[in-house]
């Protein structure tokens, strides 16, 4: 049997979003408040679809509803079909000189410090008539927030060789971009062996009492160690970077900070910063969905980014673009 344009079942963009924001949000209420409809309106026009379609796409359960076979077949289309859709209207908005438009980020925490203030404020210079909103998170889930719809840029990082690397794996399909590479450095007391060194072999830092971060940055720091044939000793565990360096401060332990990091902490005294013998880095990237950079406000957010003079990477971005 071979279907004609007539066969077709006839969809629009709004019954998309709707069904895409019922299943963000899951319930019709949650959804119109998300899409700034009413309840009314939208219960309204999901009876006008499935008469249409002749298909079911809600059903009620208790007070709330869940999507049918159908919506859920539809819910997932919904993302690509309405990015689509607001690379369109988005370049209509450029040709209006880019009067209006939303970026919703997510970044890392010390990129909220850092990274995320110069962009923001560069982006309300430049396109005062963009709305832009701002959400911390790691990158994992950060990259699943864009992959879900919920986000339209993170600034996230990865480590070389990540056991668990949300740029690989987690982030096909979506388009990724390297930005700049921020160095890792071993934070040590000022009173050890390794202090005087130009560059500090991690393997001197065998026998010390480590601080680990986040889950990701614990894992690196697992990977750095075996590579150099120990097994830490992780005896604190903190993302604060300040109680961080407060601890190599006290003497009671070693880490490995990012330079990023060092943009807004202070070093106190009795800390040695060095890089590591292996140049140990990690990379910041910006993550956004497969053809996104064509909607004129995340093109204007990735440019702008792209764009930042931020201090600590300046020169590891410029090295790069040497080579």
């Amino acid at each position: 049997m071979t279907l004609v344009a007539d066969d077709l079942p006839e969809l629009d963009a709004q019954t998309l979003r709707i069904i895409g924001a019922i299943a963000e949000h899951g319930s019709i209420t949650a959804a119109a408040a998300a899409l700034g409809y009413s309840q009314p309106a939208i219960s309204q026009h999901l009876r006008r679809a499935e008469q249409r379609l002749g298909l079911a796409l809600a059903e009620r359960v208790g007070r709330g509803v869940r999507l049918t076979e159908a919506g859920q077949v539809l819910a997932r289309h919904a993302r690509a079909v309405t990015t689509a859709f607001d690379a369109a209207a988005g370049e209509l908005a450029d040709l209006a000189g880019l009067r209006s438009g939303r970026v919703r980020l997510v970044g890392f925490p010390t990129a909220s410090a850092t990274v995320v203030p110069r962009l923001l404020q560069a982006l309300t210079s430049a396109h005062p008539g963009l709305t832009v909103s701002y959400v911390e998170d790691e990158p994992p889930e950060a990259v699943e927030a864009v992959r879900a719809g919920t986000a339209d840029l993170a600034v996230t990082f990865s480590y070389p060789g990540d056991r668990v690397d949300p740029h690989r794996d987690s982030a096909q399909g979506l388009a990724v971009e390297a930005l700049w590479r921020d160095e890792m450095l071993a934070a040590v007391p000022s009173d050890h062996p390794v202090a005087s060194c130009r560059a500090v072999p991690v393997r001197e830092l065998a026998a010390a009492a480590w601080i680990a971060g986040c889950p990701r940055c614990r894992g690196h720091l697992l990977q750095v160690a075996q590579d150099a044939d120990f097994a830490p000793r992780i005896a604190y565990e903190t993302d604060n970077f300040a109680a961080v360096l407060g601890m190599v401060a006290a003497g009671i332990g070693v880490a490995l900070v990012p330079q990023l990091a060092l943009a807004t902490t202070r070093v106190p005294e009795g800390v040695v910063l060095r890089p590591t013998t292996n140049r140990d880095r990690r990379t910041i990237h910006a993550v956004t969905t497969d053809g996104a950079s064509k909607v004129p406000a995340i093109a204007a957010a990735l440019h702008a980014l792209a764009a930042l003079d931020v201090a600590p990477l300046r020169l590891e971005k410029r090295r790069d673009a040497a080579r």
